[in-house]
């Protein structure tokens, strides 16, 4: 994929609507916040779309200002593999925001975004 990128926005290829949606919400994360992958997904109007947005995290291009790193599994579980790059640098950007990661996991009652 070209790697679009317009203030630090991704923009894929062909306007949609429910990216345009998605990657607002992600946008709104807070630093030090984080949210699930489903929940994200549903803020940003794609009802389950759990795994959409998995797949739409995925293709950011390297460099994005988006916060990836801010989304979690359900569980609060970091999905990247902590000895890869994408792993590490999850880990380092949130720690560095002040989210306390414990055994790969991420408190959701604490850190979580948007409060219940």
């Amino acid at each position: 994929m070209k790697d679009q990128q317009t203030s630090g926005m991704f923009q894929p290829d062909n306007p949609d609507p429910r990216r345009d949606a998605f990657f607002q919400a992600l946008a709104s994360i807070p630093a030090g916040r984080v949210t699930s992958y489903g929940r994200l997904a549903a803020l940003a109007g794609l009802g389950r779309g759990a795994r959409l947005a998995g797949r739409w995290l995925g293709q950011l291009p390297e460099g994005t200002r988006l916060p990836w790193h801010r989304v979690l599994n359900s569980q609060g579980k970091l999905s990247l593999g902590a000895d890869t790059p994408a792993g590490r640098e999850q880990r380092a950007r949130l720690s560095a925001e002040g989210v306390l990661i414990r055994n790969g996991r991420v408190n959701l009652q604490h850190y979580g975004w948007p409060d219940a």
